[in-house]
Formats: structure tokens, C-alpha cells, sequence
């Protein structure tokens, strides 16, 4: 893992909670929108979300932990980097946005498959409910350039070591980074 990064002089981007989300139903069909605060209120509404786990020529996956003003599960470690489209926003594009916002980072994503999960923060007492899809891709040069407001820290681990740590800790990662390894498992032969 890398050193802590330093966040003293970060402004944390608290405009985030009045953007839109798509809410959808179980099928993933867009039923409307809401804000992000108000879709994470408890009991929370269902809409639509990505992560993104880039790899690098050895196989690794890049993890980040989540900055400590995060509104939800901060200073967990999770996949790469997650987000909400807007309201009819393509999720790749989104994705790629939010891969550049967060880290600095440009990759070809592609889509692998989508997961529903609800999971309360016991910390914060926000909610995240879920349609989620799932997108990969391979950074050919690993330089992350993390945005301190976004991200505390970064580390590269073999799939099989983080599937094994999310296993044994669970408390140390975000409670969607599961539905993520499995659907990138059930998605490669």
C-alpha cells in the first residue's frame, strides 16, 4: 500500500449530495430521479450506480480508500472507483468521468454485469440501495493521481488475495465490493 495521502488542504466537494440519481426498478428501467442525499436516506431507493476495477499488466487490481468526508462508508477500502450516472447518463461515460475526477485516471472500461444490494452505514445512518453495474478495464501505465478529496489512500492486490481479505474483514471494505468480485468472477471463464 502507499502512504496515507495528505487531505489538510483538500475542499471536499459537498455539492455532490444535490446531484440526481436515476431511480429504477429490480429490472434496472428508469422510474425517475432524486437527489443522492435524499436516494440514500433510509430506508433508501433503489437507482442505478457503477464501480470500476481497473487491472494492471500483473493481474492486480487498484483499490482505493474512500476519503473521510465521504458521505457513506468513509475510510473503507473498495473497488477503483464508484459513482451515479445522472438521469440518463451512459454509464461508461459516467464511469469515466468519475475514474478522471477521482484519480486521474483514463482506461477503456467495459461493462461485465449488474448487482442489486442494500446496505445502511451504521456511522453515518445513510443507506445505499443499488442497482449496480460493473465495469473493468486495464491501465497499461498505473500512475493514479489521487484526488485528496476522494480518495485516502490506494493499493495494488491480487484478486484472489482481496477476495480472501473482503472474506476474513469484511468491516474493512465497503459492503458492495463483494457484488463486485462476484460478478467480475461469474464473468470470466
Amino acid at each position: 500500500m502507499t502512504g496515507t495521502l495528505d487531505t489538510s488542504d483538500a475542499n471536499p466537494v459537498t455539492d455532490r449530495e444535490s446531484l440526481l440519481v436515476e431511480l429504477v426498478d429490480e429490472q434496472g428501467r428508469a422510474r425517475g430521479s432524486l437527489s443522492v442525499a435524499a436516494a440514500h436516506t433510509a430506508p433508501g431507493r433503489l437507482h442505478r450506480a457503477f464501480s470500476v476495477l481497473l487491472f494492471d499488466a500483473a493481474g492486480r487490481v487498484l483499490l482505493q480508500q474512500r476519503a473521510g468526508v465521504k458521505t457513506r462508508f468513509p475510510l473503507l477500502w473498495t473497488n477503483t472507483c464508484c459513482g451515479h450516472p445522472l438521469p440518463g447518463q451512459d454509464v461508461v461515460e459516467a464511469a469515466a468521468t468519475r475514474l478522471s475526477e477521482e484519480l486521474g485516471l483514463t482506461a477503456d472500461l467495459t461493462e461485465i454485469g449488474t448487482f442489486t444490494y442494500q446496505a445502511p452505514d451504521p456511522d453515518t445512518g445513510r443507506v445505499e440501495f443499488e442497482y449496480d453495474h460493473v465495469l473493468i478495464g486495464t491501465l497499461d501505465h498505473p500512475a493514479p493521481q489521487p484526488n485528496p478529496a476522494e480518495v485516502a489512500d490506494i493499493a495494488w492486490i491480487q484478486p484472489d488475495t482481496l477476495a480472501e481479505n473482503v472474506a476474513a474483514d469484511p468491516a474493512h471494505y465497503t459492503p458492495w465490493l463483494a457484488g463486485v468480485l462476484t460478478t467480475i468472477a461469474a464473468a470470466r471463464p
